[in-house]
């Protein structure tokens, strides 16, 4: 697949006198594209984010990646060191899941409003924290295609507290597929079966992707633990599954 040429701008979207800024990137050529929203990791939108919302719009996608710790840091953004995951988890510990939902419909809705956005057409990918509100963010009736990436807390917790993530997947309308590191320390193999089972027992249409040998954060090639061979596979599953939206 050749990739398209595209532009890229930050944006400002604004609901009930909250703004959140976010990161969006398009195809140049004019046409007629299904939507994306990229969710961060506790490290904000920042050069891993924008990069996997550029990809995701060279393939012919209108991806939006809003900024999802607005409220308590507007603009922040951070790297990889003990100092930075500290913070980032403070502000992450900070969210509260209705918000981040609003959060996530309000870039929907945003897309909807662009001539060049298909108005039925969603789906959202995240990573680390992001993977979790990827899990969350599928039980929007708007988004039919989930990628959730290494994210931790799913089968445990909820962003604010409340009854696990998980306990929500009989909401979720459209596929979901799931990937994880086996050398995870921070999800354990037993929360990802329970993610499959649970995806099962509802009958959710999914995909749950173990790969040997790769730990938290194993796509992103700016971390110490990327994963060239598991980032590689798992970036092909991300197209088959967004090519449902065409």
């Amino acid at each position: 697949m050749t990739e398209q040429a595209i532009i890229t701008t930050t944006v400002n979207l604004l609901q009930d006198n909250i703004q959140v800024s976010a990161y969006l990137a398009e195809p140049k050529e004019p046409g007629s594209y299904p939507g994306v929203v990229v969710l961060q990791e506790i490290f904000g939108v920042n050069v891993h984010i924008r990069d996997v919302t550029e990809r995701i719009a060279k393939l012919g996608y209108v991806a939006i990646a809003p900024a999802l710790f607005q409220r308590t840091a507007p603009g922040f953004e951070t790297g990889y060191t003990p100092e930075d995951i500290k913070i980032g988890r403070d502000y992450a510990a900070q969210t509260q899941a209705s918000e981040l939902l609003s959060d996530i419909q309000l870039a929907i809705d945003y897309l909807k409003n662009l001539p060049q956005v298909k108005k039925d057409s969603f789906g959202c990918i995240g990573f680390c924290f992001g993977g979790h509100v990827a899990y969350l963010a599928a039980t929007l009736p708007d988004i039919k295609a989930t990628a959730s990436f290494y994210g931790a807390g799913i089968a445990t917790r909820t962003p604010g507290g409340g009854a696990p993530t998980l306990s929500r997947t009989r909401e979720i309308p459209g596929t979901v597929y799931a990937f994880f590191g086996i050398a995870d320390a921070s999800i354990p193999p037993e929360q990802v079966d329970e993610i499959e089972k649970e995806l099962e027992k509802y009958k959710i249409p999914h995909r749950v992707f173990r790969y040997d040998g790769a730990d938290h954060g194993f796509f992103c090639d700016l971390r110490a633990s990327y994963n060239p061979k598991a980032a590689t596979d798992a970036w092909e599953q991300v197209k088959q599954l967004f090519g449902q939206l065409n």
